[in-house]
């Protein structure tokens, strides 16, 4: 390096000689002070813009100069895959100034957690439950192993702060900041965040906080090429199958597909085309992701079909193609995805759209709409987290074995996640969730009966996972597949419909229901697989995109031939449910249609507003019964307004039986509710002389 980077010196010897950098990326090289100086950070930059070094390089650097002993720094992500891929990058980082590296996660031995309780490494890469399970296991001393924290460090930032396990892990950061009896230095690293600003405050426990907050930011080089982005229409997944088969021959292709049904047909497909392909999503067994990954990592001419499991920054090597059925959700995620390309010199980013339904090609001209425009997503972190705040106060109890009922505060201070504290702690004693003893409180027995299986495993988390059997082929397991998916008991010719997995087709040959296990052998021909999935909810740019593009507006991208024949048609068959100056409302029977293109959740919220009992909404429509006074949509104030929530809804909260029922209901109401949208879609209606 020419120039001092502020690096440790053997930082800076081993970035020129053992990694062959001649210099620090532009984020990096700005990252060094503030990070240095101890600042909260938030670090942005593409897809593989060297976030990882941008933080760890300066933090490993204090942490020889300033002598930091024992587990110093927490490195924490949402997955456990990238963790795994992380961790030899990582530990070669700390080799260099002779500092060690653990890896603590759910798939660690038992044998490695403890050499790591033992003699703690000075960096841990760990998820925000297995920092939870640590916190509340007897066998942890907890003083012993975080007093020595100085830093954190949050990969994937906005997958975070988007979920309730931001809300969680901002509870257990809170209750190690305690432990360790100092503010821990908190850095967060995203490619793609709308309101970085915003969401750094959040990250640091919100807006009363005095510390200081820098924003890092490494935009995608001005002379950078333009990025290659098609749209097709392909019209079924056989048929996209097809066309990647034919394109790019001899190259690495990344396809996304939105579930995992859809992309277990597609890799059927493909291999059933003759096309070495390999298959990644949540239901495949970690060992069958893992050889997915690595094979398809060596490999060429080659494709590998997945779902959001590859949008995060796990390495699966250079690519040369990415294609996407249909469309992500978001433009944040398809930014994300666009970043796995164009990382070598020679490439470009890239991306093919390949629409299997008319439905979808228009989802996916509306993105396109929204990227050319330059919109980036805000992320905002889910509303009202209660059955979190719940779930910190028993976790707590579970860690001290108990804590003062007058001074539980003090564990979290002004953070927004305890908020309703009171309110939830006043249910929870009602309730006998804790108990309390001379001023102590400590888990009660409805805790123990609601939580307590397996040393309270159902507290670690602050998700559920969808209830799966484990598919096994003879001595070796493939995934794991929906109960709704199988015969029950009682029927026959368990394997007359085959089931997809790991883009192979098997017979059912037993279904173990004691066990929860799926017995299969191998199967000639097609089958089909299903998992649970809750309808999709657009957000209300998303859908507005939607409507601009059947008003005329068209994606400044190039269009195939195919796609220039489904967007006229696409416009020509719901040109009826469009108008520039205010609603469509079309009357059928005892139907009253109301064409917002507003997403989901802020028709549900103008359909509550409305105070309409009956009625059904989707992201483009909302359906009332005819007696509906449409007159006083414009009147209606949404303030304080939101949608029902059905019962079973709240049961699958997680957490909910430390709630009580009408809290918990409320809960979800508010985070369901997009008063915003609906406010805009009845300012600006008007409704047609015609449908009066």
């Amino acid at each position: 390096m020419t120039n001092p980077s502020g690096l440790d010196e053997a930082i800076e010897y081993h970035v020129v000689n053992s990694l062959g950098w001649a210099s620090l990326r532009p984020l990096q090289a700005d990252a060094v002070a503030p990070v240095r100086m101890g600042a909260d950070c938030v670090l942005i930059a593409p897809t593989a813009g060297g976030k990882t070094e941008a933080a760890l390089f300066p933090l490993l650097s204090s942490m020889v100069q300033e002598e930091w002993k024992g587990l110093s720094v927490l490195y924490v992500t949402p997955l456990r895959a990238l963790l795994n891929n992380l961790y030899p990058r990582v530990t070669k980082y700390g080799d260099w100034l002779g500092r060690r590296v653990g890896l603590w996660h759910g798939d660690v031995g038992d044998t490695e957690r403890t050499r790591i309780l033992a003699d703690p490494p000075d960096v841990l890469l760990t998820t925000p439950e297995s920092l939870e399970a640590m916190l509340v296991s007897r066998r942890v001393d907890h003083v012993r192993l975080f007093s020595g924290l100085r830093a954190i460090v949050v990969d994937e930032l906005h997958a975070f702060a988007a979920s309730d396990r931001g809300w969680h892990l901002l509870g257990v950061l809170a209750r190690l900041e305690r432990l360790a009896k100092r503010p821990i230095q908190r850095i967060g690293l995203s490619a793609t965040v709308g309101n970085p600003e915003e969401i750094g405050r959040w990250l640091q426990g919100g807006e009363t906080t005095t510390r200081e907050l820098r924003v890092v930011s490494e935009e995608a080089g001005g002379a950078a090429a333009e990025p290659e982005v098609l749209l097709d229409y392909v019209g079924s997944v056989a048929n996209a199958a097809k066309v990647i088969s034919s394109l790019h021959r001899g190259e690495k292709r990344l396809v996304f597909c939105e579930s995992r049904r859809v992309s277990e047909q597609l890799a059927f497909e493909l291999r059933d085309l003759g096309v070495q392909t390999f298959v990644s999503h949540s239901s495949l067994s970690a060992e069958e992701r893992r050889r997915s990954e690595e094979a398809f990592a060596e490999a060429q001419n080659t494709v590998i079909v997945a779902t959001s499991t590859l949008e995060l920054g796990i390495d699966i090597g250079d690519l040369d193609r990415v294609i996407q059925i249909d469309a992500p959700r978001t433009v944040a995620s398809f930014l994300q995805r666009l970043g796995r390309t164009g990382r070598r010199l020679s490439s470009r980013r890239n991306a093919l759209f390949l629409a299997t339904s008319p439905e979808t090609f228009l989802e996916a001209a509306g993105l396109l709409v929204l990227w050319r425009r330059g919109f980036v997503e805000p992320i905002v972190p889910p509303r009202h987290p209660r059955h979190l705040t719940a779930q910190q106060l028993l976790a707590l109890a579970l860690q001290e074995g108990a804590y003062g009922a007058s001074t539980w505060r003090d564990w979290w201070g002004d953070l927004a996640l305890m908020d309703d504290g009171d309110e939830v702690l006043e249910f929870l004693r009602a309730e006998h969730f804790l108990v309390e003893d001379g001023g102590l409180l400590m888990i009660g027995p409805a805790a123990e009966k609601a939580f307590g299986r397996r040393h309270f495993m159902d507290l670690l988390s602050s998700f559920d996972a969808e209830k799966e059997l484990r598919v096994v082929a003879g001595n070796k397991e493939v995934g794991f597949i929906s109960p709704l998916a199988l015969p029950r008991e009682g029927e026959e010719k368990l394997d007359a419909k085959p089931i997809l997995m790991n883009g192979r087709a098997w017979h059912v040959e037993r279904i173990n229901w004691d066990r929860f296990e799926v017995l299969v052998s191998p199967a000639g021909h097609k089958g089909d697989v299903r998992w649970h999935s809750d309808a999709v909810a657009l957000s209300f740019e998303m859908m507005r995109a939607q409507r601009d593009v059947l008003l005329g507006e068209t994606p400044d991208v190039p269009l195939s031939r195919r796609a220039v024949d489904q967007l006229r048609l696409v416009r020509e068959t719901r040109a009826d449910q469009v108008r520039v100056d205010g609603l469509v409302v079309a009357r059928s029977g005892k139907d009253l249609s109301l064409w917002t293109w507003a997403g989901l959740k802020a028709n549900e919220t103008l359909r509550a507003g409305m105070g309409e009992v009956g009625g059904r909404s989707s992201n483009d429509v909302v359906v009332l019964p005819a007696a509906a006074d449409l007159g006083r949509l414009g009147s209606v104030a949404f303030d304080g307004v939101a949608p029902d929530v059905p019962v079973e809804m709240v049961d699958r909260l997680k957490f909910s039986a430390a709630l009580p029922k009408p809290l918990a209901a409320a809960t979800l109401a508010e985070r369901f509710a997009d008063r915003v949208g609906a406010a805009a879609v009845a300012s600006g209606a008007r409704v047609p002389e015609r449908s009066r």
